[in-house]
């Protein structure tokens, strides 16, 4: 059974950064198994939630400037859509060295909040039809409960539809 925990910080930035902006959230830990071929997949099976609200957090290269785009794990991400949602004219997925250095986060438990620097967001429009959303908190095994209004508000992310399913 998850450990659920309300309005406390884990130590994550992304826990600091909600508890310091008086965000109202959920957290969620489970046990992470190293094996497991997809994170996102396994976030929603451990939680007991419906794939489809559970969001990964990917790093893109969009004209060769990283963005974030979060979208649900039962999806992909639709390269294109991407590009267009934030401007751009072409996407390609990121180094993941590159994500790590800049997000501060190691892959499979990239937050969209709290990153060391702040990149541009987009935030697949399938979130706004949810009362709360996952995502990671930060570390494997850590994923945060909280409206897509209040993500997208903390993450100044732009709300398209960016995922395919």
């Amino acid at each position: 059974m998850p450990k659920k925990t309300k309005k406390t910080s884990a130590g994550t930035p992304a826990t600091t950064a909600l508890t310091a902006a008086g965000t109202d959230f959920t957290l969620h830990s489970y046990e992470h198994d190293p094996a497991a071929p997809s994170y996102g997949e396994e976030a929603a099976q451990a939680l007991g939630v419906e794939p489809g609200r559970v969001f990964k957090t990917l790093v893109a290269s969009v004209d060769d400037r990283l963005t974030v785009a979060i979208v649900p794990v039962s999806a992909t991400l639709d390269l294109k859509a991407l590009a267009s949602a934030v401007g751009g004219k072409r996407a390609t997925m990121a180094d993941p060295a590159a994500a790590e250095r800049t997000t501060g986060y190691v892959r499979g438990g990239i937050s969209p909040l709290g990153q060391r620097k702040r990149l541009p967001t987009a935030l697949d429009e399938s979130a706004t039809g949810y009362e709360t959303i996952c995502v990671s908190a930060g570390r494997r095994g850590l994923e945060v409960e909280l409206s897509p209004g209040d993500l997208a508000s903390l993450t100044d992310a732009v709300l398209a539809p960016i995922a395919r399913v």
